[in-house]
């Protein structure tokens, strides 16, 4: 049985064909077309070095070079046909530039095999999105401090879900600012990690023809080889690790997510969202439903999953190569996706939103948000902290029991609690006065 050209780059030591189920189980043709252009590159690129290592003479080189070239113009051009039942990417270039070249493309995988090629695919397309998407985290980032900077109104910030001390709408949200930034640092530190070419691993053990691996990789924007073939071949973590901090971002994005769902309940009513990112009921006219937001929040599990997926893949995989690995195309395109659009989506939202200063104003005045400062004021007074705090909680309760916040307490009544305080204390406790003393003056 000779190797049938026309399906699969193997065969000739089968006696009988692929089942058909088995042919369809494995294909991972159509869902990873996003592999086509990093492997036409990383081809150029092999090419290159055979002609540098003579072996392939510079004409052979040419040609097939102008071949993955055409090819690449197609596919970018929508012109080229991906009709066919072909294994994988890599089988498809492959078969196409022999129908266009004819038996010289057959050259092309010499000193190669399909799992050093696979690999180095991945690298390129993971290094490439990478930089995609701190490109989106800085558009994002800007947005944010924009935003911010334009809406500095004091807001009950929160812990427990409850009314703790006064902030800023600014510096709440350029809290997430602070995150994304680091989530961009981390990524920026993940293109380092991944600055190891495979090309020239070969299966698992490298190959017997004299080639420079060195070569290929400086072509392929790569800083180094990887020192172990076998590490070289079965090394996915680079996927794992940019999937990880996708997760990290999705945590992010979700959180902000969940805060843009309370904020434009009527509960909060301390933001807007404009209608491009909201829906309505289908029963109910007078709903207006956050659902940018909500799929957000829902979309990290998914993301989640995906991180998990193949985490567990590859905890038990013996080396070297194991087709179990085939799953990190499609658990990192979606994860890729669903990060880029969450981060797309979100940046929308938040540069079209509108705030609600009064209502933020009028609930910073429910739940006594100036009681810290109160106890700051007496510690002040030379009042040990832990006294100052029981006192303060005393006048809590009565205030709770007489219905007045503590700046509506007069002088006499305070002095019930404590002979200290003086009028000087309506200043100190003031909510816009309070965010102009010490290191509360970096929320402004």
């Amino acid at each position: 049985m000779k190797n049938n050209y026309d399906t699969k780059l193997w065969g000739g030591r089968f006696r009988s064909q692929e089942d058909e189920l088995m042919e369809k189980f494995q294909n991972g043709f159509k869902n990873t077309l996003w592999l086509l252009e990093p492997d036409i590159i990383g081809s150029i690129a092999h090419v290159s070095m055979l002609i540098k290592s003579n072996i392939l003479t510079k004409d052979e080189g040419k040609k097939i070079i102008e071949g993955l070239n055409s090819i690449l113009d197609d596919y970018k051009n929508s012109n080229l046909d991906i009709d066919g039942n072909y294994e994988d990417v890599h089988t498809f270039t492959e078969l196409e530039l022999i129908k266009r070249i004819g038996d010289l493309g057959k050259k092309v995988h010499t000193a190669r095999s399909r799992n050093d090629q696979c690999n180095v695919d991945m690298k390129i397309f993971v290094k490439s999105e990478v930089a995609n998407v701190i490109k989106l985290i800085d558009d994002f980032t800007t947005t944010l401090q924009k935003k911010a900077e334009d809406n500095p109104y004091i807001m009950p910030g929160y812990t427990h879900l409850q009314r703790a001390q006064v902030v800023t709408f600014k510096h709440h949200l350029l809290a997430y600012y602070s995150m994304l930034k680091r989530d961009k640092k981390r990524l920026k530190n993940s293109l380092e990690t991944m600055s190891e070419s495979p090309l020239g691993c070969g299966a698992l053990a490298g190959t017997t023809h004299s080639i420079d691996r060195l070569y290929t990789a400086e072509l392929l924007g790569f800083q180094s080889v990887y020192d172990n073939f076998i590490d070289g071949i079965s090394d996915r973590d680079f996927v794992i690790e940019t999937m990880s901090n996708f997760s990290i971002i999705m945590m992010h994005l979700s959180r902000l997510a969940e805060e843009l769902c309370l904020w434009t309940s009527s509960e909060f009513d301390f933001v807007e969202l404009d209608d491009k990112y909201t829906t309505g009921s289908s029963i109910m006219p007078q709903k207006k439903n956050p659902d940018a937001a909500e799929l957000v929040r829902g979309r990290t599990g998914r993301v989640y999953g995906n991180l998990f997926t193949l985490l567990t893949v590859m905890k038990g995989l013996p080396l070297s190569y194991n087709k179990d690995m085939q799953e990190d195309k499609n658990s990192f395109y979606q994860s890729l996706t669903t990060t880029k659009e969450c981060i797309e989506i979100m940046n929308k939202m938040i540069e079209t939103l509108k705030t609600n200063p009064e209502k933020m104003k009028k609930a910073v005045k429910k739940g006594f948000l100036n009681a810290t400062e109160v106890a700051d004021y007496l510690v002040k007074k030379n009042i040990p902290f832990r006294d100052a705090h029981s006192i303060v909680g005393q006048i809590v309760i009565y205030s709770e029991d007489n219905s007045k916040s503590i700046e509506d307490l007069t002088l006499n009544e305070l002095k019930k609690f404590s002979e200290v305080f003086e009028n000087d204390i309506y200043d100190y406790i003031n909510y816009e006065n309070l965010l102009k003393k010490g290191i509360k003056k970096e929320m402004l």
